[in-house]
């Protein structure tokens, strides 16, 4: 008997054969039809090296043994089934199976090289396995289910790189397949539990959103014409698609719209889930909130994001894992997750990160504020959503209210075949979600700004950097007006009580002065935020006063400012500090504010993206996995895996107590090492990597249970955020 796994401290074991044929089973089952036969031998192979004497001495307790056993499985699969594109993908994925899909490398690399080339040539290293063949049974796959599969996308008939990045796709895809069917099946050995999926009542949902939309009664024009538009998506609901492109202006129910229009779908064609990708963490809490509470108990939402990764809602330690392996796989009907978990994932080559590949087949994935792809990894993203959508049988909604020619850039960097449908063909009414007027301060001083802004009812003020915000608050005279401040260096639980704070005053405002006239100094009302703000924030001011940025930044901050249509006469005025910061997108800004009477204007926004694409047309092209590689032998997966990172400088988020709920949860974390991280999460700012470095070479952070905590009080203000230097005191 050879045993694949023993349980700690117990004598109960799992033959290989048992592990093997559960694990091809597995695979098989997770699976589209095509690749099937392909999964099944992976996962009958991929552990038959542990047939080797050394690794079964070392299972049963010898110590000092180190034993490859992942190369054997890969070796076997080309002395079985010879040297073809099929073998070659189950090469690349079995012996990666533990360590990652390593790249090809060349047929010059030796057996100390990590690439598949190098490895292939460990076989003298490798004792003798073949012990396996008295028990497993190895057919013959289907080897032309592949040839046939890749057929799905003519392009790569003509074109070398479209299909050296659809088969490095579909290597992915059936690692995933194979990964996490070990895991899961690994995991049940040890535990005795199967993970149940996270489920939710598609049909139930759909009835939930529209009894809510039924609620609305349009009164106001925009009000009106966000009804008006909505139809106009529902009335498309049965066209067929790939990619549907959903733009609609700020203020017109995107979100409850898409995910009305991605339940319908998903009913009507039998996909399995519904993915909702988001470009950022701030308004991920906010977006579960409200289909948490349209939903109710007829859905289990799967959150995942990158600072916080696992929903601990319970001491079990069976729970907590069960929670690990969902987020690993994302085995829930559900899931609302960033863009850098989504695309990341993709282009990942690590098993942790691609066991959820294969659950984003037989989906409806909606990508809110799609423009926001960023520009440099725009070729690789529209690829993803191209070979998902066509490969894996799924559909995409691209969600946003400063749309780029999608369908163009989709067929120029990805499938030029692709499916695309517009779903917004009548855009005459966008006029009527116009608030205001844009006009163009140019360079100011910060104290004019200041003195500008605080003389209105209220104002908003967006600035690009987190640091700027601060110095403006700080800036601003207390106790003279209302003032509030709002950044990511703030905790979830102190913007969310600024902001309620912020509805409040300003509700009061309106309704204590409804011409806004005659207005004591002291109820002036100024905020002063990040972009945050600009995305799922509901808040209506006087006048917006926005930094020079991007186009569609400033277009969104303008959303703000007479958000309901009410008054005829919104300001949104753009502002510079200083030119010599501006960068590509400034510099369009500007120019584009100097050429448009109306930079609102559909015209504009194209132009905007167009002059963005283009001036980054070279930068683009070279993104791609399949850059200097002549052949599938030879694809860099490891190596572009570690180069794709869509935020050059990561985030971490430092939890701070708060309040009594958020002591208690980080006491729990000091001395148990776990706490319920849905709760925790709130109490949380963010701050890049090298900003915690900072914070870690003054001593006032420590980390427990893979989180970490401020321990110096001084360092954080609630109205202000966290401090990279303690607050000065004088005696």
């Amino acid at each position: 008997m050879k045993i694949a796994h023993k349980k700690p401290d117990s004598d109960v074991v799992q033959t290989i054969k048992e592990h093997a044929y559960a694990t091809a089973k597995t695979a098989e089952q997770f699976s589209l039809e095509e690749l099937k036969q392909i999964n099944y031998c992976m996962g009958l192979l991929h552990d038959i090296g542990k047939y080797q004497p050394s690794f079964q001495d070392r299972i049963n307790g010898a110590k000092n043994i180190k034993v490859e056993h992942s190369v054997c499985g890969a070796i076997e699969a080309g002395k079985l089934f010879g040297n073809n594109p099929a073998v070659l993908m189950m090469q690349y994925c079995i012996a990666g199976h533990h360590s990652g899909i390593p790249d090809g490398g060349v047929q010059s690399d030796t057996q100390n090289d990590s690439s598949l080339y190098g490895r292939l040539k460990r076989e003298s290293l490798s004792e003798d396995y073949s012990d396996y063949k008295a028990e497993i049974t190895i057919k013959q796959p289907d080897i032309s289910g592949l040839a046939n599969y890749m057929q799905k996308c003519p392009q790569c008939r003509k074109d070398m790189e479209c299909f050296i990045e659809a088969f490095a796709f579909i290597t992915r895809y059936c690692f995933s397949c194979l990964t996490d069917a070990d895991s899961v099946d690994t995991a049940y050995f040890c535990s005795g539990r199967k993970d149940v999926e996270l489920r939710s009542d598609f049909k139930t949902c759909l009835d939930k959103i529209n009894q809510k939309l039924a609620s609305f009664r349009p009164e106001t024009v925009l009000q009106k014409s966000r009804s008006v538009l909505q139809k106009q998506v529902y009335d498309k609901v049965s066209i067929d698609s790939e990619i549907y492109l959903m733009n609609m202006p700020t203020g017109s129910g995107k979100t409850i719209c898409s995910m009305k229009f991605a339940l319908v779908r998903a009913i009507k064609t039998g996909k399995k889930r519904i993915i909702y990708v988001i470009p950022y963490n701030s308004i991920i809490d906010q977006t579960v909130d409200e289909f948490e509470k349209t939903f109710g108990e007829s859905a289990q939402i799967l959150r995942h994001q990158s600072s916080f990764c696992i929903d601990d809602t319970d001491k079990d330690e069976d729970y907590r894992q069960h929670l690990k392996n969902v987020t690993e796989n994302w085995n829930a009907q559900i899931i609302v997750t960033t863009s850098v978990q989504f695309f990341e994932s993709v282009y990942a080559n690590k098993r942790n990160r691609l066991r959820k590949l294969h659950n984003m087949a037989d989906s409806i994935i909606i990508f809110d504020e799609a423009h926001l792809m960023p520009v440099e990894y725009i070729k690789p993203c529209l690829r993803a959503v191209s070979y998902i959508t066509r490969l894996l049988n799924s559909e995409a909604v691209f969600l946003t209210a400063t749309m780029p020619d999608f369908d163009s850039l989709i067929k120029k960097y990805a499938l030029n075949d692709s499916q695309i449908t517009d779903l917004i063909t009548d855009r005459s009414l966008f006029g009527n979600f116009k608030k205001g007027q844009f006009i163009n301060l140019g360079e100011i001083s910060e104290e004019e700004l200041l003195s500008q802004a605080s003389s209105k009812p209220s104002s908003l003020i967006v600035v690009n950097k987190r640091s700027t915000a601060a110095k403006l608050y700080k800036m601003l005279p207390d106790n003279k007006y209302k003032k509030y401040h709002l950044s990511t260096y703030m905790t979830a639980y102190d913007r969310k009580r600024v902001i309620d704070s912020i509805k409040k005053d300003l509700a009061q405002l309106y309704k204590d002065y409804p011409a806004l006239d005659n207005l004591p100094e002291d109820r002036h009302i100024v905020v002063i935020s990040t972009s945050l703000i600009e995305a799922g924030v509901d808040l209506d001011f006087f006048t917006v006063y926005r930094e020079l940025s991007g186009l569609d930044s400033i277009l969104q901050a303008g959303g703000r400012c007479n958000r309901e249509g009410k008054r005829q006469d919104g300001i949104i005025s753009i502002f510079r500090f200083n030119r010599l910061q501006e960068g590509i997108k400034e510099n369009i800004t500007r120019s584009l504010t100097e050429s448009y009477t109306d930079i609102s204007s559909p015209e504009c926004i194209e132009e905007y993206y167009r002059r963005i694409y283009d001036l980054n047309d070279e930068k683009i092209r070279e993104q791609t996995i399949a850059k200097d590689v002549s052949k599938i032998n030879s694809i860099p997966f490891a190596e572009y895996a570690e180069k794709f990172r869509l935020i050059k400088h990561r985030t971490v988020s430092v939890a701070v107590e708060c309040n009594d709920e958020s002591r208690e949860l980080i006491s729990q974390l000091r001395y148990c090492g776990f706490a319920d991280h849905k709760k925790l999460r709130k109490y949380c700012f963010t701050i890049y990597e090298y900003e915690l470095k900072k914070l870690i070479e003054q001593g006032v952070v420590k980390e427990y249970g893979g989180i970490w905590c401020l321990e110096n009080k001084d360092y954080y203000d609630p109205d202000k955020g966290i401090s990279l230097e303690a607050r000065d005191y004088y005696l």
